[in-house]
């Protein structure tokens, strides 16, 4: 089955260091690992397979290279801009990457360091234990590119840190180390930075041990919780891609290329 993942999802890389165990790698040499239109897609659709996968009990999802995800690159971002048929199929994707990742049985172990940005971001707060080196930067980094925090934002932060926090995160784009992550309440661990991968294959070996039904239901009926905030995460993922139409998107990234303060309002009000 590792090679059927492999061939389906060419951008991720799998391994199995124990029987029960995937461990899924997000891996963009020399790009921090950021999620290209491929890997976007593979981050979107693995979940399936993982779900009907005998072979696995528990899944791992981590970066290469010492870092986790900086989130969607710029190409990405910029051709959703620029076409409808790129964006609708984003907003598809988008959407799909949430939700499976709540609805797949196999309970998911995130092991963040470095930063962890945008996508990446989505399946590291999603998963259902996450762990965070202590310095790893946890940025949601929607706003400071124009944006509406869409993507697993407004469905996750508020259940895990609350709302004031969430406001504050995601409003402003302040970015939150692992312990201050732990601290809020908005991943499940922060341990030295140097032991997070072994913490998680720690995590995803007890997992592994358990009863799969119970575990597997014990994580359906709390998803319930994200489930009834369905409308509150599809508004904002609307909303997000509502601002991919729109002027401050192409400041925004403009400004991240050329390492400058945006300079949002210019065209007044957007309403």
């Amino acid at each position: 089955m590792t090679d059927d993942l492999a061939t389906s999802f060419p951008s991720l890389v799998f391994e199995r260091p124990e029987a029960g165990i995937l461990v899924i790698t997000m891996k963009a040499e020399g790009r921090l690992n950021a999620a290209d239109a491929a890997m976007h897609r593979d981050l979107s659709e693995v979940w399936r397979a993982v779900d009907t996968d005998a072979e696995t009990r528990a899944v791992i999802i981590r970066g290469a290279g010492g870092t986790f995800s900086s989130g969607g690159d710029f190409d990405l971002i910029e051709a959703m801009a620029a076409d409808f048929a790129v964006r609708a199929r984003v907003l598809r994707e988008a959407r799909d990457l949430v939700y499976n990742v709540i609805n797949c049985s196999k309970p998911i172990v995130s092991a963040m360091d470095g930063v962890a940005v945008g996508a990446g971001l989505v399946v590291g707060l999603l998963a259902d234990i996450s762990i965070a080196g202590r310095t790893a930067r946890l940025i949601d980094g929607h706003t400071r590119i124009g944006v509406a925090a869409g993507d697993h934002a407004a469905i996750i932060w508020p259940l895990l840190c609350g709302i004031a926090k969430a406001k504050y995160h995601l409003l402003l784009c302040e970015p939150v180390n692992g312990e201050e992550a732990e601290r809020i309440g908005l991943v499940s661990l922060s341990v030295p930075d140097d032991q997070v991968h072994a913490k998680a294959l720690e995590v995803a070996r007890k997992l592994a041990a358990g009863s799969p039904t119970a575990i597997s239901w014990t994580k359906y009926a709390l998803n319930n919780w994200l489930r009834a905030a369905g409308p509150i995460f599809d508004s904002s993922l609307a909303l997000e891609f509502l601002g991919f139409t729109g002027p401050d998107v192409a400041e925004g990234v403009a400004a991240r290329r050329a390492k400058r303060a945006p300079n949002f309002g210019a065209q007044g009000p957007q309403g």
